[in-house]
């Protein structure tokens, strides 16, 4: 049976995709204007065309002819999150942010393409204050364009559907006039720290997320690969199992693909003096420890929102990342991928600054799974899962600088203060305490 079709715009690294392909979507394409984000989509998504620019001036045509989509072909969905520093709750709002013109790009796009559906992620600060007015005028926006909103407009935890993390979203889902419009999904789960029952399950803590992972500080740091293959895993957690793919169900409605199950990716270091391990394991699981401002994660809790840093245009700020409920140091960049419901055989780029961003701009893939769900259902359509497994891309995607990236895309690299060689010089380079302090001053909500 033949998939519906989906498109990201403003992909990132895939989380929306992935949750999309999962849901049983073909993503059969991604625009990307980060060339090492695109890389890195393209290495995990093989099969999906990359169009490695920005959405202005991007055509339906241009879309099609990349993903190899005839005339005939239907689009049954797009749906991203254009970039949201402009409706942040952190630091400056602007109604007039340039950025926001993306919003709009957004729906022209959806038009051209004449989607049935699409989906609309974004931050909560959209719907806060002045904001409403340009969240109605989208609304108006998609109307005049001939779709339908489903109102009123949600704003959703992931923590409600699986997610070891809170993370607030706005979601908005819409038809064209001429079909139902999508329901907005029911949560799944209760956050694992809530106060209060809702009846349903509560959610996996930060413990059945990261507890059959080994400790990366056993591992010695490698030149040429940020893999370490032959590691020994602990006991997992149901949730766990999934993130491992140990059971065919932890593919959902997605292809398989070949990944070195016995490997562990994405677990580089970062180097804490001893007065900062010691500070960290003085504070309290569940609090923020008062120097760094770090918060520690509890075993039985969950992860504060993990947040992408800024880029390269603004500083290239690190985004801080919590700390370990029983190690004294900063998660890993694959114990946050763990902690946003990426599974273990999706990649990130090399370096800890890249592969943090890549997550902390992400939607969780099973929350972005739970609305291409309730997509899916719309359409009338039962998800079938796919017989054949996908290789995985070239690993050579994730170790490229930011020039690299963009040559090998047939792009001109944006100018970066981290277009910086991601080989072993860079990866024998520890991230030390101040340079992570330094990051504070630069967090958005995106």
């Amino acid at each position: 049976m033949v998939r519906p079709i989906g498109v990201d715009l403003f992909s990132g690294a895939g989380g929306l995709s992935l949750g999309f392909e999962q849901a049983g979507f073909d993503v059969r394409a991604a625009v990307e204007i980060d060339p090492i984000h695109a890389a890195i989509h393209k290495y995990n998504f093989p099969d999906c065309a990359v169009l490695p620019r920005s959405v202005v001036g991007l055509t339906a045509e241009e879309i099609r002819s990349a993903a190899g989509l005839s005339s005939s072909d239907k689009v049954d969905v797009v749906f991203g999150g254009p970039p949201c520093q402009g409706f942040s709750m952190i630091g400056h709002r602007s109604m007039e942010d340039p950025r926001n013109r993306l919003v709009h790009e957004f729906v022209r796009i959806v038009a051209e393409l004449d989607a049935t559906y699409f989906v609309f992620e974004n931050v909560k600060g959209l719907t806060v204050g002045r904001h409403k007015a340009f969240l109605e005028e989208l609304v108006q926006a998609f109307d005049k364009a001939g779709y339908a909103v489903r109102t009123p407009w949600q704003v959703f935890d992931a923590a409600q559907f699986g997610v070891p993390q809170h993370r607030q979203r706005l979601i908005l889902v819409g038809a064209k006039k001429s079909v139902a419009i999508p329901a907005y999904p029911d949560p799944i789960t209760a956050p694992a720290d809530a106060k209060i029952s809702s009846g349903l399950p509560k959610g996996p803590t930060a413990a059945e997320a990261l507890g059959d992972l080994p400790d990366a500080d056993q591992f010695a740091v490698l030149a040429g690969t940020d893999k370490v293959d032959g590691v020994r895993y602990g006991k997992p957690s149901r949730y766990a199992e999934e993130m491992r793919c140990l059971t065919n169900d932890g593919w959902h409605h997605g292809y398989p693909r070949d990944w070195p199950t016995g490997s562990l990716t994405s677990s580089w270091q970062t180097e804490h003096t001893d007065i900062s391990r010691l500070r960290f394991s003085e504070t309290r699981p569940g609090e923020t420890e008062p120097i760094s401002r770090f918060y520690k994660l509890a075993a039985d809790g969950l992860s504060n929102t993990l947040r992408a840093g800024t880029d390269g245009a603004r500083g290239a700020f690190t985004s801080p990342r919590p700390i370990h409920y029983q190690h004294n140091r900063c998660v890993t960049v694959r114990e946050m991928a763990r902690l946003h419901g990426f599974p273990d055989w999706f990649r990130f780029h090399s370096t800890k600054w890249h592969g943090a961003r890549q997550i902390g701009n992400a939607v969780p893939p099973p929350f972005a799974r739970a609305i291409a769900g309730a997509v899916m259902e719309a359409t009338g359509r039962t998800p079938t899962k796919p017989s054949q497994a996908l290789a995985l891309g070239d690993e050579r995607l994730l170790y490229m600088t930011l020039s690299e990236a963009a040559n090998h895309l047939g792009i001109d690299a944006p100018n970066s203060k981290r277009d910086q060689r991601s080989g072993a010089k860079k990866r024998t380079q520890h991230e030390t305490e101040a340079a992570r302090l330094a990051a504070m001053s630069g967090l958005t909500d995106g």
